[in-house]
């Protein structure tokens, strides 16, 4: 896939490309059709991972706000004392805002009067983002010991607390739990995410806070809505679907760490939160089952709901309470699709959200293949499988058990497959479907992603991991008659020290500003530029390499690595819009060298002379995006000439083209 010097660079020992004896040709048959390009090929798959939610996309802005983080210490809070006012912070179990938030905070405030201040400060998620001319909802639950009654002051501060960007105050607080709401709106100030939340007093006494909130303006204003500039990012895509929760946040460590849906409904002063113990922090579950519906609603994405399949990562398969769990799922579906005279259907309405959601696609668990999952699969499968399929004979069921696993007593109508893999590998890897028996049920690549080898491997991907993905994808494209939906993995990352647990991630945030990756911009152009049909296409004279799999296994999905073989140099695909004839050619040119193909079409009448491309290409495969440089590698515009039935072009070294031909 790379040239010799670049496979080194990746710790790959390979022969050099060898030189074509004739200029390569593409030769594409416009008027033969191979089948029909799948209008789901290309979503979204997404789990708690590097500060996905919380963090991330979620916009909540404070860090342990229902302080269950750290069951010892008020983690990311600090107590605030200015002007020689004294005071104290502590975790209190004793004061506890209802059954699900048991843990508050309690404030003491043993000295202040006059300028003097009290309070307590939240760092938020390595900062809280100050913009000028913003509005900010704050929310929190206080309660007042016997000698105090407020007033508070709410406010963003500097990390010194020395600059105040905006406040308001509460005057007044009760001996009663109460829900006090705030908007902080910031003038002409200088951006910055060194600044912290604040609530203060300058009054002696006692004050317990629980549930405490701040939400920047949110995508459509919607109440514990997303982020804004994450939500572009990915509209800006055009998903087709969302596969939620997971992953194995959906499964967990133990039954009890699961993603349990019926905890994560209702006003998130109700939700207890729990820990993520997959990647090992606390979920809020501020992000729960509806909010992940209106996120598909927002972006007009098909969701692709995972339910929880009685396993999890280390405790294993809980088939004791497998009835149980089949249950949970047949009132997951029904929270989802129900109307208002079916019990979770009301309760969905009484959530927020009256009219039932479409559902076409279930799976059943997560990368169940794995582990002492497979040895239980085909029995958890055939429970869920017969109790779904008699209430909801409509829905497709999709098994995680990949294509290389065993049969199932039920035949899935779908089955998952997940690659991560050096770019070369997961290039390769795409042509195995050329061969899949048609008749076998659809494919699913759930989770993917090329993975250049240490130490060269980046948070984001870097150019090398985006042509890898494009290689693949040229394949998956060639074969979506079969292979119906594909999603790149893990979705986002917080760039923060501390906030990734997982490498490559296709977007990349801070608190600030977000960017996309050279893989994020390669899934954007291929999925805004393919149509209806999928043509018939040959390659001759296509450059190749030899590429030798490293030692071990071949990446996530169990494969074994194949031995030394001859890989193109040059991936490419075709599709043509019925209705308008143009036809979208995709090349991926993953060496070194430029390289000039010819290209020649048959099957039409004519072709027009002018054309449009869209390209990525980069001086090397470890050139990226950062949070500092966000658009060093993105796609460029333009248009073409000399087009025609045959014509040669020279497509960049290390890029990715589509080409929109006119055709007649």
């Amino acid at each position: 896939m790379f040239g010799a010097g670049v496979l080194l660079l990746f710790g790959f020992a390979a022969n050099a490309l060898r030189a074509a004896e004739a200029t390569p040709a593409l030769e594409i048959r416009a008027d033969k059709v191979a089948g029909q390009f799948s209008p789901m090929l290309y979503g979204l798959m997404t789990e708690e991972i590097n500060y996905s939610y919380d963090g991330g996309l979620y916009a909540e802005l404070i860090i342990n706000r229902t302080f269950k983080d750290n069951n010892q210490s008020p983690v990311w809070w600090h107590l605030v004392q200015d002007g020689g006012a004294a005071g104290s912070m502590s975790l209190d179990t004793n004061q506890p805002l209802n059954a699900a938030l048991t843990t508050s905070l309690k404030l003491e405030v043993s000295q202040a009067s006059g300028n003097q201040r009290v309070g307590v400060a939240n760092e938020g998620y390595w900062g809280i983002p100050v913009k000028p001319n913003t509005r900010y909802r704050a929310s929190f639950y206080a309660r007042a010991g016997a000698s105090f009654s407020g007033p508070l002051t709410v406010a963003i501060t500097s990390t010194n607390n020395s600059t105040v960007f905006a406040s308001a105050q509460v005057r007044q607080i009760t001996g009663e739990w109460k829900k006090y709401e705030v908007t902080l709106t910031t003038g002409k100030v200088t951006p910055t995410k060194d600044a912290n939340f604040a609530i203060w007093t300058s009054k002696p006494g006692t004050v317990w806070f629980s549930m405490v909130s701040l939400f920047p303006p949110t995508w459509n204003n919607r109440l514990n809505g997303n982020r804004v500039d994450i939500m572009q990012l990915l509209a800006d895509m055009k998903p087709a679907f969302l596969r939620f929760p997971g992953g194995n946040y959906l499964e967990g460590g133990t039954f009890d760490t699961r993603f349990n849906w019926k905890i994560t409904v209702g006003d998130i002063s109700q939700r207890p939160g729990h820990m993520d113990d997959a990647w090992r922090y606390w979920s809020s579950d501020g992000m729960g089952l509806l909010e992940f519906l209106e996120w598909c609603e927002e972006l007009r994405m098909q969701p692709v709901l995972a339910v929880y399949a009685a396993y999890s990562m280390r405790s294993g398969a809980a088939t004791n309470k497998l009835d149980e769990c089949v249950q949970d799922a047949v009132d997951e579906i029904e929270y989802v699709t129900g109307d208002t005279n079916t019990k979770w259907g009301a309760q969905r309405a009484k959530d927020g959200h009256r009219k039932p959601f479409n559902l076409e696609y279930v799976e059943i668990g997560n990368e169940d293949n794995l582990g002492s999952g497979g040895r239980t699969y085909d029995q958890r499968f055939t429970a869920f499988h017969d109790a779904i399929k008699a209430r909801y004979p409509k829905l497709k069921l999709i098994s995680t058990a990949t294509s290389r696993f065993q049969a199932l007593t039920r035949v899935p109508d779908v089955i998952d497959d997940h690659y991560y893999r050096a770019p070369q590998a997961l290039a390769q890897t795409g042509f195995q479907y050329d061969n899949y028996d048609r008749s076998k049920p659809k494919i699913f690549v759930g989770e993917y992603a090329s993975q250049t080898p240490a130490p060269n491997r980046q948070m984001t991907p870097c150019l090398g991991d985006a042509l890898g993905d494009a290689a693949f994808l040229t394949s998956l494209e060639r074969d979506s008659d079969v292979v119906i939906m594909s999603s790149y993995a893990p979705l986002f990352v917080n760039v923060n020290p501390g906030g990734m647990q997982w490498q490559t991630d296709l977007i990349g945030y801070d608190a600030m500003t977000s960017f996309g990756s050279p893989s994020y911009y390669v899934q954007k152009i291929f999925n805004l530029n393919h149509v209806d049909a999928i043509l018939t296409d040959n390659g001759v004279n296509i450059p190749k390499y030899e590429y030798t799999p490293p030692v071990g296994r071949g990446g996530r999905g169990g494969a074994t690595p194949p031995q030394p073989t001859q890989l193109p140099s040059l991936d490419f695909n075709a599709t043509r819009d019925t209705k308008s004839g143009t036809i979208y050619l995709k090349v991926v040119n993953t060496s070194d060298t430029d390289q000039a193909v010819q290209v020649k079409i048959s099957g039409v009448t004519s072709i027009a002379s002018a054309g449009e491309m869209v390209a990525i290409s980069g001086k090397g495969p470890l050139d990226t995006n950062t949070i500092n440089d966000p658009t060093h590698i993105i796609p460029v515009t333009s248009k073409v000439s000399g087009l025609g039935t045959s014509f040669t072009r020279t497509f960049s070294k290390y890029s990715v083209t589509v080409l929109l031909i006119k055709g007649r």
